[in-house]
């Protein structure tokens, strides 16, 4: 099961649309993992459209309209993962032992809001990550998304990936 993650795609007020190589990358997954501050609808609109599942919540930035369709955290089970999603865990400086304890029953936790990519494993083995944004690199030099497999429980190939510049 290939999954593509993503957040933080703030549309339109950071870019006008999602990048075509990300939009790509829609055909090919499996599950569309979405973690929040998406903006406007019409882009929940359109992973809904091209997705074969999609699994997402709303962040911050999301008004009413958003909070009325989405959850503020999702959970689901993924070929024997248990998945969950989230939009914000606070500071970087503690975040593994209060994402452990958040999330106890849970294998990989995805998240977003720093646009800040992240990948790391607790000492209770919950897989931490947060894709960056496709559209908002803030102090990064590259935009960033995430695909990854799950197979028989298990979460294989995380690969972060990194967009061109904007021109």
């Amino acid at each position: 099961m290939r999954l593509l993650l993503m957040s933080d795609t703030h549309l339109p007020k950071r870019a006008k649309a999602l990048p075509e190589r990300l939009l790509a990358e829609l055909a090919e997954a499996d599950v569309v993992v979405h973690a929040g501050d998406w903006v406007d609808e019409a882009t929940l609109d359109l992973l809904q459209a091209r997705s074969r599942r999609l699994i997402a919540v709303y962040g911050n930035n999301d008004g009413p309209a958003l909070r009325a369709r989405l959850p503020e955290v999702a959970h689901a089970g993924l070929a024997g993962l248990r998945l969950a999603v989230v939009h914000e865990t606070g500071p970087a400086q503690g975040r593994e032992h209060r994402c452990a304890a958040r999330f106890p029953d849970t294998d990989v936790l995805v998240f977003g809001h720093s646009h800040i990519p992240w990948d790391t494993t607790t000492a209770t083995g919950l897989r931490l990550l947060n894709p960056g944004s496709p559209t908002d690199r803030r102090r990064l030099p590259h935009c960033t998304y995430m695909t990854a497999t799950v197979a028989e429980g298990a979460l294989t190939d995380v690969h972060l990936h990194r967009l061109p510049p904007r021109t």
